[in-house]
């Protein structure tokens, strides 16, 4: 499988795709069955974003027209009956390896530790999971880079999910199995259907390295691939040893050929972390994130810190615990402010006056390709850009 490095930078290579995944176009394998811490003295896990009714710049429900066709309902089979384990090495029906510099969404709830491998999302796209009775999505969109984690509630009801096959804006449009509403991915919001306009509350989630996610959290458990992991059409199996999406990662071309529109500011796969509050958004690119080291900035109102790892890892959080306002600093592979060093990857203390305490996620979506988040934020700023206002240190 490609490195991290291949996969979040962009080469100007060849614009070919290989979409077989999003376009439920490669034959299965196997196909058995038809079908910021607000006391930081105290360990306290980031806040989860509420459910609600959508109130962002688009108008619901998104006309019929909008959605494109890039795959039949179900074609990409979301996986239905997860199974966990160690490591793919314990199961003899995984001919594939996990390797420590594979990607993963990574997912802490409730005390669970989760790996998700983009080698499996890259072709199922949704994993329908439960956290000792709490049901939970998991989604990644490989059009878009983009991971989202929520309840798996519609309607206020535990539903499946599954993949409609179809797309908006470039990005995976979900569909429930309670009312058969279409949802977009990156919004997290109904956009046709009976439940337009409802929204789904948004988890916290990492994307790392299988190798980082696994030093960070020794008990993590890891989602294995199917056969042993049941999707929404059974026994369906894919090549999880092969990237559909390298040529297309590597590439300037947005989504199936269908939108032709993109903000050039940026190349369209860059990858950035976005933070929006208090009405402004802004994009922070990996390059230039990395450059700065660590990156102590307020977005509206809200004072954030952005740094990534040696991986490659964006993450970003608030900075203010105590009711005050704090700077970070670097030391090596930690974050450093108010007298503790802060894991990187997790935003948990490691020792000092505040040692258990976690910072709060500044993002609420997974870094993502740059196209996908200008699309979804129009008048988005770039750090480190001319164009970029506000305080940038």
């Amino acid at each position: 499988m490609a490195s991290t490095t291949n996969r979040r930078r962009f080469l100007a290579l060849g614009v070919g795709a290989a979409l077989a995944g999003c376009l439920g176009s490669d034959p299965p394998v196997a196909d058995d069955d038809a079908a910021g811490v607000d006391d930081a003295s105290e360990s306290a896990e980031p806040t989860d974003s509420t459910a609600g009714e959508y109130s962002g710049p688009f108008e619901l429900p998104v006309p019929e027209d909008e959605l494109r066709r890039g795959a039949s309902k179900d074609a990409i089979p979301a996986i239905t009956a997860p199974v966990f384990g160690d490591d793919w090495t314990e199961f003899d029906e995984v001919d594939a390896t996990l390797a420590d510099g594979d990607e993963v969404v990574g997912v802490e709830l409730d005390g669970v530790a989760r790996a998700y491998p983009l080698a499996i999302l890259n072709w199922h796209e949704i994993v329908n999971d439960d956290f000792d009775g709490r049901p939970v999505v998991v989604t990644y969109c490989p059009l878009c880079g983009s991971a989202v984690v929520a309840d798996r509630l519609a309607g206020g009801e535990p539903t499946y999910f599954g993949v409609s096959g179809l797309l908006w804006m470039s990005d995976l449009v979900m569909y429930d199995d309670r009312t058969n509403s279409l949802w977009s991915q990156v919004l997290a919001t109904a956009i046709r259907g009976e439940l337009t306009g409802e929204t789904l509350s948004l988890l916290p989630s990492t994307i790392s390295t299988w190798g980082e996610w696994r030093a960070a959290h020794p008990e993590t458990e890891v989602l294995v691939p199917p056969p042993v992991s049941g999707t929404i059409r059974g026994r369906q199996t894919r090549r999880y040893d092969v990237n559909p999406y390298t040529s297309y990662q590597q590439s300037s071309a947005i989504g199936i050929g269908f939108n032709d529109a993109a903000d050039d500011r940026l190349h369209p796969k860059t990858s950035v972390v976005g933070v929006a509050a208090d009405g402004v958004a802004r994009a922070y690119p990996l390059d230039a994130v990395e450059s700065a080291g660590v990156v102590n900035d307020t977005v509206g109102d809200l004072p954030v810190v952005v740094a990534a790892s040696a991986e490659g890892s964006l993450v970003a959080y608030v900075r203010r615990f105590d009711g005050e306002t704090v700077e970070f600093d670097r030391d090596g592979s930690a974050l450093v402010a108010a007298g503790s060093r802060w894991d990187l990857l997790t935003g948990r203390a490691l020792d000092g006056p505040h040692e258990g305490a976690v910072l709060t996620r500044a993002n609420d979506r997974s870094p993502m390709f740059w196209f996908a988040w200008a699309d979804f934020n129009p008048e988005t700023e770039i750090y480190g850009a001319e164009n970029a206002a506000g305080e940038q240190e």
